[in-house]
């Protein structure tokens, strides 16, 4: 059982998305015109069958890698949507929109029906009906990234392909255009360019800027020991190295790439190499070891260090935001991410939860949107919603039929 929110008044959700559209309208018609440079950015985002709704539609893909059950739990209605069961998953990844279910043999893929598309003055929501879409080729360590364009498949032996979003969207694989050569980390869409890391050798890698056929188009000045981690933020794309971490901005398309180092010789164990942070947000956590939490300000280029005690996961919804971190003691904590003091701990919500350790599949995990945090229990087979900005509080808790152990979100 769950309590609602507080409902929106009807009057004025109207009239927003009437402003919305009209204002998005004019823009477009600017975009598509052969004089504005900006005619390829970021699509209107309608498919057909969606419907554009007045806010966030937030959705929550779930996976118990044990029977290989999956569900869709919607945030808006409360109801759970059962899906394909997927035997072997072992991991479960999103690009805000679609589902990726990892297993040892490929990777299934699935439409969450709910996505957020980024004006930047402004955002349109839409919401469409949940579907099955395929299978992707590619075993254990096979990465996908996306944006509004393509979605980049690479795998762990380091040769990519790029799917059409078209296709995706259609409820349709297609078939993926070969990346010539292989990489030494996942293709990123970005700045309608693919970014990744190349090494020659055992030299450090370094990054290269490719058009969406693959041919290397810049190669800024870097260098990137031992790759691990990536995430894509308003300020560019952060890439975890051994030293800290790369950030490779576009402007005017001209790119480059900046060292943001740790400022200290940093343990590979205590290293950022799993980001976690709010979609949008230049905010970026990541566990250091058992014991801490690594935020990085991409704004600021700037690493702190919170001593936490055991953790077992974090996240944090950015700047004037806590972090919040599960500890082994079941209970969530919030931290001032400027002291690293801590504000908040709640009651104990998890009583049964695994020792903290690095490369973790089927942990808990703390997903993150504008003004809820989503914590999964998969002993006590729920999901809690938290209001992070009011101390932490349960805001709804979602009782389930299945073991969450996988948990993402989507819509956002």
């Amino acid at each position: 059982m769950f309590v609602r929110r507080n409902a929106t008044p009807l009057v004025p959700v109207l009239l927003s998305v009437v402003l919305l559209t009209a204002g998005c309208a004019g823009q477009d018609d600017a975009k598509s015109s052969p004089e504005s440079p900006s005619s390829s950015i970021t699509p209107h985002g309608y498919v057909e069958g969606a419907t554009e709704a007045a806010e966030q539609q937030s959705r929550l893909l779930l996976g118990d890698p044990g029977t290989g059950d999956t569900r869709v739990l919607d945030l808006i209605t409360g109801k759970t949507h059962d899906s394909a069961r997927r035997a072997g998953v072992t991991e479960l990844t999103t690009d805000g929109r679609f589902g990726y279910f990892h297993g040892t043999d490929g990777t299934h893929v699935l439409d969450s029906g709910a996505w957020t598309v980024d004006h930047g003055d402004h955002v349109h929501y839409y919401r469409a009906q949940i579907q099955e879409v395929g299978d992707i080729p590619g075993g254990t360590g096979t990465s996908i990234r996306s944006d509004a364009g393509v979605t980049v498949v690479t795998k762990a032996d380091g040769k990519a392909g790029v799917y059409p979003r078209t296709d995706l969207e259609q409820g349709a694989l297609g078939a993926p255009d070969q990346l010539p050569g292989t990489y030494a980390a996942p293709v990123v869409p970005y700045a309608e360019h693919l970014i990744t890391l190349t090494r020659d050798g055992d030299a450090p890698a370094k990054v290269v800027v490719l058009d969406r056929s693959g041919k290397r188009v810049a190669t800024p000045e870097s260098e990137c020991e031992d790759p691990k981690g990536d995430a894509v933020t308003r300020r560019g794309i952060v890439l975890g190295c051994a030293d800290g971490a790369l950030l490779v901005h576009e402007d005017d398309e001209t790119f480059t790439a900046e060292k943001i180092p740790y400022g200290e010789d940093v343990p590979k164990t205590e290293r950022a190499t799993d980001f976690r942070h709010r979609p949008g947000s230049a905010t970026l956590t990541a566990l250091a070891g058992k014991d801490a939490v690594r935020v990085l300000d991409v704004t600021e280029r700037a690493w702190t260090r919170v001593d936490t005690g055991p953790v077992v996961a974090a996240n944090t919804g950015g700047e004037g935001s806590p972090l919040v971190v599960l500890e082994t003691d079941g209970a969530l904590h919030g931290y001032d991410m400027s002291t690293g003091e801590e504000t908040t701990v709640t009651e104990r919500l998890l009583k049964d939860i695994p020792e903290p350790t690095t490369g973790r599949t089927g942990t808990p995990v703390i997903e993150v949107d504008r003004s809820r945090a989503y914590l999964n229990d998969p002993a006590g087979k729920r999901v809690y919603e938290i209001d992070y900005n009011d101390d932490l509080r349960v805001a709804r808790t979602f009782d389930l039929d299945v073991r969450p152990s996988l948990m993402v979100e989507t819509g956002r």
